[in-house]
């Protein structure tokens, strides 16, 4: 019993005395003692003794350093290991768009601003935002989409009050007094797009305007007909196949009215009971034309057996607004 005592009592005196270890083993959150294998079974460790700490990936020290001393006092470890959560530049892309400051990384809690490059915005239509460094990293991921500015109004007005308008959102207009748009209407909408407004917010005098193209025998305009078109505008025709397009393939709205629209010549059609009925037969065996546009020259010649009763001209037949003379074969 006396023994007893007496070795408590030792090991008191030994620890008022500072013979044993103040410091355990630090525990760090996201990091790691400098050679911890090595020095992890010398704890605990008396006041004096330092060690250098370092962080995982996007965790910091508070010193910012790589590897950060720590240092075993009366109090505890000094300063007190920890490794801070940090946001990484490289861990946010804005597409059309930058961070405002030139840090590298950002400190848990930390706010910082982002711009978008003219012509774009945040998605709710400001120029900048803001994003904070949290404990799963970034609060958002930034996007800068596509802007559209206030156009310029050509004999119409809007009621938005807005200078900036998002990707999609359409602007409505309407027209002056006696003036109509391309639709023939006196109000409409324009939509902002990636290569910005769909069309400029445009009025014409109504009296100026043109109605639908005029309608071409065997032809036909290549764009969307419109129920108006303004002044200036211009159609092309095209004629179907066959056909020979004969005068200007482009006309215009010039006061009210169109220019003179082109036409679309037929084609001779070659037929067989005219050929078998004056003894002839297409010159070269190889061509299987049926149609011959206008201005292009057919060759015939008799068939076997049978002579040419017209002159060797008319075995070149020109073919003219649809219509030839078949030669004579007997």
């Amino acid at each position: 019993m006396f023994l007893s005592i007496n070795v408590i009592l030792m090991l008191w005196v030994s620890t008022v005395g500072g013979e044993v270890g103040l410091c355990d083993f630090p525990q760090i959150n996201h990091g790691i003692l400098y050679d911890e294998k090595k020095y992890k079974p010398s704890f605990p460790v008396s006041t004096g003794k330092f060690f250098y700490y370092s962080c995982e990936y996007s965790f910091v020290s508070p010193s910012k350093l790589f590897w950060t001393q720590i240092t075993c006092t009366e109090e505890g470890w000094s300063p007190t290991p920890k490794c801070l959560k940090k946001c990484l530049k490289l861990d946010i892309v804005i597409v059309n768009g930058f961070l405002s400051e030139v840090e590298h990384t950002y400190p848990l809690n930390k706010e910082t601003q982002y711009k978008c490059k003219p012509g774009y915005v945040t998605a709710d239509g400001k120029t900048s935002g803001l994003v904070k460094c949290l404990e799963d990293g970034w609060s958002i991921q930034p996007i800068c989409i596509k802007s559209c500015d206030m156009p310029v109004f050509m004999n119409a007005r809007h009621t938005d009050n807005s200078t900036q308008f998002k990707l999609n959102e359409k602007l409505e207009y309407k027209c002056n007094d006696g003036h109509e748009n391309r639709d023939g209407h006196t109000t409409g909408f324009i939509v902002c797009g990636e290569d910005g407004w769909s069309h400029l917010p445009m009025c014409y005098e109504s009296a100026q305007s043109c109605g639908p193209p005029p309608p071409v025998s065997n032809g036909d305009i290549t764009s969307f007909p419109l129920q108006t078109y303004p002044p200036g505008s211009t159609v092309n025709y095209r004629c179907q196949s066959f056909y020979e397009l004969q005068g200007s393939a482009v006309i215009t709205c010039s006061n009210g009215q169109w220019s003179q629209p082109p036409k679309c010549l037929d084609a001779c059609v070659i037929s067989e009971e005219n050929m078998n009925k004056n003894n002839i037969q297409l010159k070269w065996k190889s061509n299987k034309r049926i149609y011959v546009k206008t201005g292009n020259i057919v060759e015939f010649a008799c068939k076997s057996t049978f002579k040419a009763k017209t002159s060797v001209q008319s075995f070149q037949a020109i073919c003219k607004e649809g219509k030839f003379e078949y030669p004579i074969c007997e």
